[in-house]
């Protein structure tokens, strides 16, 4: 058995994550997160709290350090698209959207920081920019929550739209399907702030 005096909070969220990617958010909880530590779940409880603040330092692992390094002379738009980008990579690292609709604001928060900054920097009202932020995040969200190609679904016939076969959607069509959402989502707040 590991000493559970040792442990720590990001053994015991190494852990879950590992569970999560081998057989789904289903399968974590308290006990088999303690299972795969060798120890018994009280210091899990101990360290961590009940399941509801596992969950949440799961999804805080993978929002952490989510901003990429701004480019010189990249102007907010960019970054944007770039920003939204990696938080999608992020989340479907996590391979179960649902860990994302459940996470607390201050973890959505403290991933957004640097694109805020970069939105001020570029002029934006700061209210222009909180907005511009949780519009960007929930597009991100809700599209990699609902992203899922369907099975079986033919090809893509040339010269057809991204999306609009009614039996579904390929992969490829996902990633160009998200780079229109983001596009028009960046073009309409663009816009916004112009006729502010």
């Amino acid at each position: 058995m590991t000493n559970e005096i040792e442990l720590d909070a990001g053994q015991i969220v190494a852990a879950a994550v590992e569970i999560l990617h081998e057989r789904g958010l289903d399968a974590v909880s308290m006990r088999s997160v303690a299972g795969r530590l060798g120890v018994t779940p009280p210091p899990l409880y101990a360290r961590i709290g009940n399941k509801d603040a596992l969950l949440d330092a799961i999804a805080e692992h993978f929002l952490a350090d989510l901003a990429p390094a701004l480019e010189n002379g990249e102007r907010w738009p960019d970054y944007a698209r770039r920003w939204t980008q990696q938080m999608r990579e992020r989340l479907t690292e996590a391979a179960d959207g649902r860990l994302f609709l459940q996470v607390k604001r201050p973890t959505y928060v403290e991933a957004t920081k640097p694109l805020l900054k970069c939105m001020r920097r570029d002029g934006m009202s700061k209210d222009g920019a909180v907005r511009a932020c949780r519009l960007l995040t929930w597009a991100t969200v809700g599209f990699v929550a609902t992203d899922h190609p369907a099975s079986g679904a033919p090809s893509r016939r040339r010269n057809r739209l991204a999306g609009s076969d009614p039996a579904g959607v390929t992969s490829e069509e996902i990633d160009e399907l998200f780079t229109a959402h983001i596009g028009y989502l960046i073009e309409g707040i663009e816009r916004d702030e112009k006729m502010r």
